[in-house]
């Protein structure tokens, strides 16, 4: 994904932060620490989910066709500013 490339270049600190939420993001997209939210407005559908204070994961869930099982559609990462 570029824009884990772009953040991690920018605050390399925050890659081992950026992994452990992804992780978690698919054991359990709902998880009280993710801080999960359904997005409105323009981004109606997507979800967001808490990095640390600033920085955001922007996803959708969507099921797939071949298996029906729900999937994680990670859409982009970066500051609440940049996701927004």
């Amino acid at each position: 994904m570029r824009a884990f490339k772009r953040v991690t270049r920018r605050r390399p600190v925050l890659r081992d932060r950026i992994e452990r939420t992804l992780r978690q993001l698919t054991e359990d997209p709902f998880h009280p620490s993710l801080r999960s939210h359904k997005l409105k407005g323009e981004l109606a559908g997507a979800w967001a989910c808490s990095v640390d204070y600033d920085v955001r994961i922007l996803f959708e869930l969507v099921q797939n066709r071949a298996t029906g099982e729900d999937e994680i559609l990670l859409l982009t990462l970066g500051s609440h500013s940049e996701v927004y």
